[in-house]
């Protein structure tokens, strides 16, 4: 039992779908009695382990994410979870550089440990989450339909939970520790800010703290209110989407364009940044889109990009300027009387009936 027990290790690397995913990890995986492993938090050194390993185009996440396998292995680790999503709706798919993970870090990354592979297709017959998750734990002899499916609804509890108080206004660090904790705790956001600004883009770009450069702090010293995709319905992200006349292709569409779709119509929002890695297609195909739509509608946009090299000093100056234009865009409507017609921001925190305080 004792033996049995040591080999219940699985190591999760901080980076790409972690920041989406991980609630329902932790949760799966844990009521199956693993013990998880995860990854230091990305360092420069994250970033420089993995940009060794791949040609230069490779788009950031990608590099930190392999950089966070070489810790994990560092660690000792033997059993790493590197899933493939491929679709996760009919005809909505994943970049290549998603769907091909395991095979990259399997050609790239030399050292003694064993890829967990599980392949997500739902653009394919028999493709379901059952079979998905059945392939994550079949390595280490777990078969049992009913033990895997009992796992998930442990998992998708973690998962809501996190996103419940997300939709409350609660930050993500905050709301993700809770939720491992299995606690839950709504909180009323302050807004002590002036402006409202709308962060788009995926989560593994802005919760890093390394990639993205600690953005939420910089903008909440400027005195600004941040939104993001996980403070947003399914079902607002998806309107979101047909207000701009988008299409559901990619598997992070509602993410982007569904997010900018419902800010960009949002009164309450001064202005909208997008935050993408140099050299991601999807997303400058996205954000060609959402710049358009908001050039029709007269909302001011930011488009910030990030690599490995990107310095903090000009990307300080240009979030100070965009913010310094929405101070004094905003400035002048209330000097000179202009309505601004703002619609309250409501978060979505209805579907919780009971509210546990810490």
């Amino acid at each position: 039992m004792g033996e049995n027990k040591k080999e219940m290790v699985i190591g999760i690397p901080r980076g790409m779908s972690y920041y989406d995913s991980y609630p329902f990890w932790y949760g799966f995986f844990s009521s199956l009695g693993f013990k998880i492993v995860l990854s230091d938090m990305t360092t420069k050194q994250t970033m420089s382990d993995g940009s060794a390993l791949v040609v230069t185009e490779t788009c950031l996440p990608i590099k930190i994410y392999l950089g966070h396998i070489i810790n994990l292995i560092n660690k000792g680790v033997k059993n790493i979870f590197v899933p493939s999503i491929q679709s996760i709706a009919p005809k909505v798919y994943n970049c290549s550089k998603i769907r091909g993970l395991p095979d990259l870090v399997r050609n790239v990354v030399k050292g003694d440990f064993n890829i967990i592979e599980a392949t997500l297709d739902k653009s394919a017959k028999n493709q379901g989450l059952y079979n998905f998750l059945k392939e994550a734990v079949l390595p280490f002899g777990i078969t049992s339909v009913e033990i895997i499916k009992e796992a998930s609804k442990n998992g998708w509890k973690v998962y809501n939970n996190l996103n419940l108080m997300m939709r409350s206004g609660m930050s993500y660090k905050k709301a993700l520790k809770y939720a491992i904790e299995g606690k839950i705790s709504i909180e009323t956001p302050e807004n002590s800010g002036i402006i409202n600004v709308a962060l788009i883009s995926h989560g593994y770009n802005i919760y890093d703290d390394r990639a993205c450069m600690k953005i939420f702090d910089k903008l909440e010293k400027m005195g600004v209110n941040v939104y993001t995709s996980l403070q947003l319905t399914q079902e607002q992200k998806e309107e979101g989407l047909t207000s701009i006349g988008a299409n559901y292709y990619w598997a992070n569409s509602a993410e982007i364009s569904g997010a900018a779709g419902h800010y960009l119509k949002d009164n309450k929002i001064d202005g909208i940044i997008t935050l993408n890695a140099f050299g991601c297609g999807p997303d400058s195909l996205m954000i060609e889109s959402i710049t358009r739509n908001a050039k029709d509608l007269e909302k001011p946009l930011l488009s910030l990009t990030i690599d490995e090299h990107t310095g903090e000093a000009g990307f300080i100056t240009r979030l100070e300027a965009f913010i310094d234009m929405l101070f004094r865009k905003k400035r002048s409507k209330i000097v000179n009387n202009i309505d601004i017609n703002e619609d309250v921001y409501t978060p979505q925190t209805n579907v919780c009936k009971t509210v546990l305080k810490k």
